[in-house]
């Protein structure tokens, strides 16, 4: 099995990233479009030797005001970024013009951003039949060209329920897809989203990750403590010593040039920050140390 980002995002497969409006979704497909112009990736689970072309379709944001400026500003290679006209025919899932676009660029890479502007006038979302249909014969460009495709899909209300059903549309859409990730906020940090894989049949699940957003755009933060249920459920995640850690050295560097060791010590003594497993006798002792 060949993997664009493993194990997420398979190539030759249907893979959904799904969430609630304003969540992230589209930020964090288009900093993957991004990095994989330039033949780099998020991570080091994205291997690549060479800038791969993408086809960006979105039907919420400006393709002049909103996607390329946004790409340019990230540093994108915009020669390895195509865009299928829609100005005189609206695009489909099972529009020609896709397998058309593929086979001209090359690309590695299709986004459809979100799934249900590329239905069709006449197609129902909530049928399965319908959606089984078309989702089968995206499975099949994807297959025939080796290429990854990615549908961005927002969540439904249904609160409470699991995430397999929160994806707009027939279940078939889930059914289908061979991974989908959820993207949400996380409880407690305005400004840090989340990615979760809820499902994978081609691999272990993925370890959760994370991205944060600022006034200097997108952050990958990588591996990320937190559970589907939290993301759904607006849950503050219970963080481990390690993330606790970590944000304690981020907010130091945010306010500090430079800060001693010892200080940084006492800093996580105070916050209780200690090695996992302590006994009350080591903590008191690995702070003696540290004042030491």
């Amino acid at each position: 099995m060949a993997w664009l980002w493993y194990p997420f995002i398979p190539y030759g497969k249907l893979t959904i990233i799904q969430g609630d409006p304003g969540d992230g979704k589209t930020t964090l497909v288009l900093n993957i479009a991004e990095k994989l112009s330039k033949g780099e990736g998020l991570d080091s689970d994205m291997k690549l030797t060479e800038p791969l072309a993408v086809i960006y379709q979105s039907a919420e944001d400006g393709l002049a005001d909103t996607v390329k400026p946004h790409l340019k500003a990230a540093g994108a290679d915009c020669e390895n970024i195509s865009v299928i006209d829609e100005s005189k025919k609206s695009l489909s899932m099972i529009d020609e013009r896709l397998e058309e676009a593929i086979i001209k660029t090359k690309a590695k890479l299709l986004i459809l951003d979100p799934i249900q502007a590329y239905l069709g006038g006449n197609m129902d979302m909530n049928r399965a039949n319908e959606a089984r249909d078309m989702t089968k014969k995206l499975s099949a460009l994807a297959e025939k060209y080796q290429c990854s495709i990615v549908l961005v899909g927002h969540m439904n209300k249904a609160a409470g329920n699991k995430a397999a059903y929160r994806g707009m549309g027939s279940i078939d859409f889930f059914a289908v897809s061979r991974s989908v990730l959820l993207v949400g906020r996380v409880e407690g940090e305005e400004n840090i989203r989340a990615v979760v894989q809820i499902k994978n049949n081609l691999a272990g699940f993925g370890h959760p990750k994370a991205f944060q957003l600022s006034e200097d755009g997108f952050l990958w933060l990588g591996d990320y403590e937190i559970t589907v249920d939290e993301v759904l459920g607006g849950i503050a995640p219970k963080m481990n010593k390690l993330e606790q850690a970590k944000r304690l050295l981020w907010k130091l560097a945010e306010t500090n040039n430079a800060v001693q060791s010892n200080e940084i010590f006492n800093f996580a003594e105070e916050q209780n920050i200690y090695p996992d497993g302590c006994s009350k006798m080591q903590k008191r002792n690995w702070g003696s140390e540290r004042k030491g």
